[in-house]
C-alpha cells in the first residue's frame, strides 16, 4: 500500500518561504517520478513539479520556475517542495504525488494535502 503524507504548510506573508515535505512508504520508487500539484479555491488541481527518484531529474510549472524546488532525500523517503518568494496566488491546497515512469495529470498516487496560505 502505498502511502504519501504531506506536512509542513501553513500561513506566510508575500515574499515569505515554506517548504512542505512528502513522507513516502509502501514501496521501491527508484522508477517513479515524485511530483507536486495545487489546487486553489475554484481552480482545477495543477501541476507544480517534479522530480524523477532515480537521478533527481526536475522539471517545473512556469510560474514557479526560479521561485520553487523540488528535491529528494533518498535516505528518509521524502520529497520536499522549497517555495521562497511567494505570491499571494500560490495560495492553494499542495497534493504530493507519484506516478511510475513519467509524471501524469492524473497520477496514480496522492496524498491527502496540505494548506499554504499566503497574505499580502
Amino acid at each position: 500500500q502505498v502511502q504519501l503524507v504531506e506536512s509542513g504548510g501553513g500561513s506566510v506573508q508575500a515574499g515569505g518561504s515554506l517548504r512542505v515535505s512528502c513522507a513516502v512508504s509502501g514501496r521501491t520508487f527508484s522508477n517513479y517520478v515524485m511530483g507536486w500539484f495545487r489546487q486553489a479555491p475554484g481552480k482545477e488541481r495543477e501541476f507544480v513539479a517534479a522530480i524523477r527518484w532515480s537521478d533527481g531529474y526536475t522539471y517545473y510549472t512556469n510560474a514557479v520556475k526560479g521561485r520553487f524546488t523540488i528535491s529528494r532525500d533518498n535516505a528518509k523517503n521524502t520529497v520536499y517542495l522549497q517555495m521562497n518568494s511567494l505570491k499571494p496566488e500560490d495560495t492553494a491546497v499542495y497534493y504530493c504525488a507519484a506516478n511510475q515512469g513519467l509524471m501524469s495529470a492524473s497520477p496514480r498516487h496522492w496524498g491527502q494535502g496540505t494548506q499554504v496560505t499566503v497574505s499580502s
